[in-house]
């Protein structure tokens, strides 16, 4: 018992000694690495200096790489709105193309017809040629090694289907010739293919997915603009009880 009661008493002498100690240790380790921090000051410095270096590096890296990013999309941008304006002069040129071929029996005279004729031919004519601007050959050097660079391999869809409503056209006769009906339709389809291949050039969905166009105000806009052309189309067919709706094509030929 008493060997007991001398232990407990030394107790918080040791764990005073202890605490003291670690003070002692805890101070002389502050001291310690002042003093390496003294001695070895220009390493410390230039460590630091090569941190920021470094980090500036990164951000300045950073940067010039959202730089390029914004100066390729407004590349795009530029071609893309100068290749939309040069398929919107397409389009309407293909329509009145289609539109002539339809009527072309109502012309006044052969005269008014061969020079309505030849407007549009020379209207395709031009076209093609602009075209070649946004969309090269394919394959170069495939064939026609002895023609001009822009002329050298094979004319890409969307241009075929200029061309091949410049033949249409080049064939169309007033009264006779090729069928009136089927040199429209034939005109509406190539109209159709540059259409298609222009989307696919331009890609919207893409556009409107990288600048964020269609957000949620946009997708309620769109839903209130589906329910109005349904409410039109069921107005319609109660209008024109006979008018077969999806049978017709999308524009005027």
């Amino acid at each position: 018992m008493l060997a007991a009661q001398v232990i407990e008493g030394f107790q918080p002498a040791l764990w005073s000694g202890n605490a003291g100690g670690n003070r002692a240790g805890t101070k002389m380790d502050l001291n310690a690495m002042l003093t390496l921090m003294r001695d070895n000051l220009d390493v410390l410095i230039a460590v630091l200096s090569a941190a920021v270096a470094i980090t500036g590096a990164l951000l300045s890296r950073a940067e010039t790489r959202r730089q390029r990013m914004i100066q390729l999309e407004n590349l795009r941008h530029g071609v893309d709105a100068q290749s939309m304006a040069w398929g919107n002069h397409c389009i309407d040129v293909l329509n009145r193309a289609a539109m002539f071929a339809r009527t072309r029996q109502h012309q006044q005279n052969d005269a008014s017809f061969l020079q309505q004729r030849v407007n549009l031919m020379l209207a395709v004519s031009s076209l093609v040629e602009r075209g070649r601007l946004f969309f090269p050959n394919v394959g170069p050097g495939s064939r026609g090694a002895d023609k001009e660079g822009a002329y050298r391999g094979a004319r890409p869809p969307i241009l075929d289907a200029l061309m091949f409503a410049y033949y249409e056209l080049e064939s169309l006769s007033r009264t006779d010739g090729p069928t009136a009906d089927n040199s429209a339709e034939f005109i509406a389809d190539c109209r159709r293919l540059l259409v298609s291949e222009l989307q696919a050039h331009l890609d919207p969905r893409r556009r409107d997915t990288v600048i964020g166009r269609y957000d949620d105000q946009r997708l309620e806009h769109r839903k209130d603009a589906i329910a109005i052309a349904e409410s039109l189309k069921t107005r319609l067919k109660s209008r024109r009880p006979g008018l077969q709706i999806d049978a017709h094509k999308e524009t005027v030929q």
